[in-house]
């Protein structure tokens, strides 16, 4: 698959929608689809990208791929940005989040503005902290650092916001995942 990382646009290009059948496409060639999408949300940090990168089957796509694969995505480092600018770019992974999930695409990613997810993970905050520490020693691809705990904090109460609207929250991803497979046994 190719790395869609490296086609990501200039901030400043105007962007028009398109049809996205090659690309959605090419991501079935390597991510099951299923009868119904689902999107679990959570913070920077939380392991989402592991958890992706080292599923047996693949069920579950890294929100980061999708958008970045749709373009929705900048070139910069956007989640340092001001809070509009970030919302800017958080409205059009929201397009792709509910696009994607028409399409049956489970995703699992940091980014939504309007988009309700089908459930939040947000872990205790010391196995958090550790989490961004880790990955901050090891492999840094961007997003929250250790160094700056109340961001961290608000940046947690953040992704809680959905839980008003109903959305369940868990401590981890396995249990999120694990509710929301056997919701479509019901």
């Amino acid at each position: 698959m190719q790395n869609y990382y490296e086609n990501l646009y200039e901030d400043k290009i105007p962007l028009v929608f398109t049809d996205g059948t090659e690309i959605y496409n090419e991501l079935k060639k390597n991510y099951i689809t299923h009868k119904k999408g689902y999107f679990i949300y959570g913070p920077s940090g939380i392991g989402k990208t592991y958890f992706v990168n080292n599923q047996k089957i693949k069920n579950w796509i890294d929100g980061d791929l999708l958008w970045s694969a749709t373009k929705a995505f900048p070139k910069e480092d956007w989640w340092n940005w001001s809070g509009e600018r970030i919302d800017e770019v958080e409205k059009r992974a929201d397009i792709i989040t509910e696009q994607a999930k028409k399409l049956g695409f489970w995703i699992i990613g940091a980014s939504s503005v309007h988009t309700v997810p089908d459930a939040i993970v947000i872990p205790d905050f010391e196995t958090h902290l550790k989490y961004i520490k880790h990955r901050e020693e090891n492999n840094y691809d961007g997003g929250m650092k250790s160094d700056n705990l109340e961001k961290i904090k608000r940046n947690r109460e953040y992704y809680s916001r959905f839980q008003k609207e109903g959305v369940p929250v868990f401590t981890s991803i396995e249990e999120a995942v694990s509710y929301l497979e056997h919701q479509l046994d019901k």
